[in-house]
């Protein structure tokens, strides 16, 4: 048996195969799959282009494996589930009664904690939160770029446009992010800054792709910039406490922290770690066992019952002896 683990999101597609006892045989990645981003087109051809680069790795032709768990990012309502299996069925992933569509936020926990119960935030691209127990209880916060996503890169690059237009009209304080994004966004004037962001197709990914500026300007003293990812780690904060609050959890929950916004900058990583513990000191904060798309093979996996102990002897095999950034890079 071939079982796949899929783990989409608004920067990168993830594709795994793992055999029925959790040695993994194929990896493969491609472009973004959260279709509220990029459209059902595009998600599709990227979750194609990933499963396609796995089964070059497995050095076979390319099949229907035997089931497949997909983690996707903005997959929240049913017709939502739906959109995403008429994908995998139109690539031919697997026999649609075989495959079982979640958010990204189930993949992130599954691997994260290892199949136990918890917390799990996400600061990549997007933003959110999520808690499962283990009688199956559960709770997200997360409702994307256009409704949420605070304290996401989206939401800090978005935030530093923002400030830069502030600072030029005369509403906001002088920052020194106004030359650093003028240099990354190539304008000569402030006006040109909305037909950039509403003309010029400068979508969500361009603009989470300037939150490593507001995080170096902060690290560096600005006020404006330091304001803004202050108010992100806040906002991020809330979304655990929220969720800790409604699934009832006792104190020491576990929670694991995932997304290369979080992961790529211990400046703001430590930022988010002290508003947690401030707001909500009953979580313990852990490493993550195993990368989101492990977390898909994992319940890929179970769900087509197999047990967790040996499976999952193998993937934390396979995880240490992969360290290369792209199993926690951006989501």
């Amino acid at each position: 048996m071939i079982l796949a683990g899929i783990d989409g999101g608004a920067t990168r597609t993830r594709a795994a195969l793992a055999s029925d006892d959790g040695t993994i045989v194929g990896f493969g990645e491609a472009g973004p799959s959260n279709y509220d981003n990029v459209g059902v087109e595009t998600a599709r051809e990227n979750m194609r282009a990933a499963v396609r680069e796995a089964w070059k790795a497995v050095g076979r032709p390319v099949r229907p494996c035997d089931g497949a768990f997909l983690g996707m990012a903005g997959v929240v309502s049913e017709q939502d589930r739906e959109t995403i299996l008429t994908i995998a069925r139109d690539i031919g992933l697997a026999p649609v009664r075989n495959i079982e569509v979640d958010h990204d936020l189930r993949v992130a926990l599954a691997g994260g904690l290892a199949g136990s119960e918890g917390l799990v935030l996400i600061v990549g691209t997007g933003s959110s939160c999520y808690g499962r127990r283990a009688n199956g209880k559960h709770h997200r916060t997360g409702w994307g770029y256009l409704l949420d996503d605070l304290g996401s890169g989206y939401f800090l690059g978005l935030q530093a446009m923002i400030a830069v237009i502030r600072a030029a009209d005369g509403r906001g304080i002088p920052t020194t992010l106004s030359a650093r994004i003028r240099q990354e966004l190539k304008y000569s004037h402030i006006d040109e800054i909305m037909r950039i962001l509403y003309h010029d197709s400068h979508g969500v990914t361009n603009v989470a792709a300037l939150a490593p500026v507001v995080l170096e300007e902060a690290k560096n003293g600005d006020e404006a910039a330091m304001s803004i990812i202050e108010r992100g780690a806040e906002e991020l904060s809330l979304m655990v406490a929220t969720v800790a609050k409604k699934l009832d959890f006792a104190p020491d929950a576990p929670l694991v922290i995932v997304g290369g916004v979080a992961e790529q900058s211990a400046f703001y990583r430590t930022k988010i770690e002290s508003a947690i513990a401030r707001r909500v000191p009953q979580c313990r904060i852990q490493q993550p066992q195993l990368p989101p798309i492990l977390g898909a093979v994992l319940l890929a996996l179970e769900g087509s019952g197999h047990g967790r102990e040996v499976i999952l002897g193998k993937l934390r095999e396979y995880s240490r002896l992969n360290t290369k950034s792209y199993w926690l890079g951006n989501k």
